[in-house]
């Protein structure tokens, strides 16, 4: 048949540019960002995303996931930024961007505050009134991307995130769209749906309603961010089946604070003659030894529909 091979990369944390903190922000969430970003600016290089990205495209995927924190304090200069750094990656069309908590880190003026990234977000445009409404669908190549915005504004001290009743409901119709159906259905999101996965304070708030629809509805593949980790996990899904839930480390991270150094997942969905698909995934990032990109591992992530034994 044919296999579809989607890049998934997270948590890039662009350097901010020149302007992107000003006076006004002293008084703002954006202030603790900044005195945090004093020490993770030693942890997250530029270099190093350059290495990655340029060993993503070598390898020439059909489509690029990233799964959000391409800014650190949500301003506009850093979405100008990303956007110029989007621009670089891939054509719009090849490429899907979830937000992600540091890229809603504030409440934005005129409340749009993905806007300048619409082209990355879906195939829809902006909606009244120039909002962008998730989930927002891509197909492509027999693949479903249910693109979801677990971004919202927090506290201090919080970087937890919210898909809200809203978004739930047009997933939950999405998802029961026959339309779909015999598609291979991949959410995007940046807060991993999994309890435990990350403290509570960075959690996602409304994750049981999400795990209730997925055992309701099904998917086939959850790709996530956040926790700078790789993780692999499941979710429940109809009549016992189980949903693959796969993590990525930051793009960025020289791995000398406590995570795991930059990498990107190669996710192979290999959809087969008699009907059952084997997703196979190839994590490639920075070699321990040479500091350059390298393989690091593959394994099959789901076989004939269903998670291979140790990967559950």
């Amino acid at each position: 048949m044919s296999i579809f091979r989607l890049a998934h990369l997270s948590d890039p944390h662009l350097p901010p540019p020149q302007g992107a903190f000003g006076w006004r922000d002293l008084l703002s969430k954006r202030l603790l960002s900044r005195i945090a970003w004093r020490r993770k600016h030693r942890e997250h290089r530029p270099e190093v995303l350059a290495a990655i990205v340029a060993d993503l495209k070598a390898h020439a995927p059909d489509h690029v996931a990233i799964t959000g924190d391409l800014t650190n304090y949500a301003a506009p200069a850093e979405y100008e930024a990303a956007r110029v750094w989007l621009e670089a990656l891939a054509p719009a069309r090849d490429v899907t961007v979830s937000p992600g908590n540091h890229d809603a880190l504030v409440e934005t003026k005129g409340g749009r505050p993905f806007a300048p990234w619409t082209p990355w977000l879906g195939d829809e445009g902006l909606g009244e009134g120039g909002d962008v409404a998730f989930p927002r669908v891509r197909v492509r190549d027999g693949v479903a991307l249910f693109n979801l915005c677990s971004a919202v504004p927090t506290a201090p001290h919080l970087a937890t995130g919210r898909l809200g009743k809203a978004q739930l409901e047009r997933l939950d119709t999405l998802l029961a769209d026959p339309a779909y159906r015999d598609l291979f259905r991949v959410l995007l999101i940046h807060h991993p749906p999994v309890p435990g996965a990350v403290a509570k304070r960075k959690a996602l708030e409304d994750q049981d309603a999400l795990r209730a629809l997925l055992a309701r509805h099904g998917a086939d593949l959850v790709l996530h961010g956040h926790a700078h980790e790789a993780m692999v996990a499941t979710a429940p899904g109809p009549d016992g089946a189980m949903i693959p839930v796969l993590g990525v480390p930051s793009a960025s991270a020289m791995g000398e604070r406590g995570h795991p150094a930059a990498r990107w997942h190669g996710v192979e969905i290999d959809r087969q003659a008699d009907g059952g698909v084997e997703v196979r995934v190839v994590a490639r990032g920075l070699d321990p030894k040479t500091g350059r990109p390298a393989e690091l591992s593959r394994y099959v992530l789901l076989q004939a529909g269903r998670p291979p034994a140790g990967h559950a």
